[in-house]
């Protein structure tokens, strides 16, 4: 059952009330509820509210409260994921798999092998932040991840520290999922690089190198970026027990 995210104005005593807004559409119009359906809604503080729709007019929807309680489908570290910009499909199957891991924020980057044409990249964040809180209704997670404005790789880089960076590379790499983690800042949040269809560029490679950042393997295989995703976050998550 996909669940909603509410504003607390929207709780009423006893009961949830929808008023006209992209809930309402989306419960009522495209879903086709109907009285006496169970629904379930989360507010910004990770409170999960099981409901029981009891009215619905043109313009708004009342469910009972049957029960309420904390949810716990969060990740206790702050994973971050800086991922090249891929082509269309894919690129959405990377931002679903991505929320569905648990990733709090995604900084989609322009690097230099990226393929898809940036004059098609316009207004292209809002779509994949549908994208995001639709996966975020489908695994019912705790919190809404937050999809950046475009930026560059460097930029992305620059806003993380340096021990807590972990570049997926296909070459190159100086580290393994066993000593990686050893001097990460579990305070700051944490920057999983995903690089584009092609790969990084001999350049990046290079400047990655001088400037000693962690690059690290997923083994064997060469996984294509949406399933690195989750290779990488599923890695990460069950060592630090997230």
């Amino acid at each position: 059952m996909p669940h909603f995210l509410i504003k607390k104005e929207e709780i009423k005593q006893d009961s949830v009330e929808l008023l006209n807004n992209e809930n309402f559409f989306h419960i009522v119009k495209v879903l086709r509820a109907k009285i006496g359906e169970k629904i379930k809604f989360i507010d910004d503080d990770r409170m999960v509210y099981f409901c029981e729709i009891t009215e619905i007019s043109k313009s708004s929807l009342i469910a009972k409260i049957i029960e309420k309680n904390k949810t716990d489908r969060i990740l206790n570290k702050n994973l971050c994921l800086i991922q090249s910009i891929l082509m269309n499909d894919a690129q959405n199957l990377a931002i679903a798999n991505a929320v569905q891991t648990g990733v709090k924020r995604i900084f989609p980057v322009l690097s230099d092998n990226v393929s898809a044409p940036k004059a098609s990249l316009k207004d292209k964040v809002s779509k994949w932040q549908k994208i995001a809180v639709e996966n975020f209704k489908q695994c019912e997670r705790g919190d809404m991840p937050e999809i950046n404005e475009i930026i560059s790789l460097k930029d992305a880089l620059s806003q993380f520290k340096k021990e807590n960076i972990l570049i997926f590379a296909e070459k190159y790499d100086n580290k393994t999922f066993d000593n990686c983690l050893d001097n990460l800042d579990l305070n700051s949040p944490i920057a999983l690089v995903i690089g584009p269809e092609g790969g990084f560029s001999q350049k990046e490679f290079d400047y990655f190198i001088e400037a000693d950042y962690k690059l690290i393997t997923l083994g064997k295989m060469i996984y294509k970026a949406p399933n690195a995703i989750v290779a990488g976050v599923s890695n990460i998550v069950s060592r630090l027990e997230c």
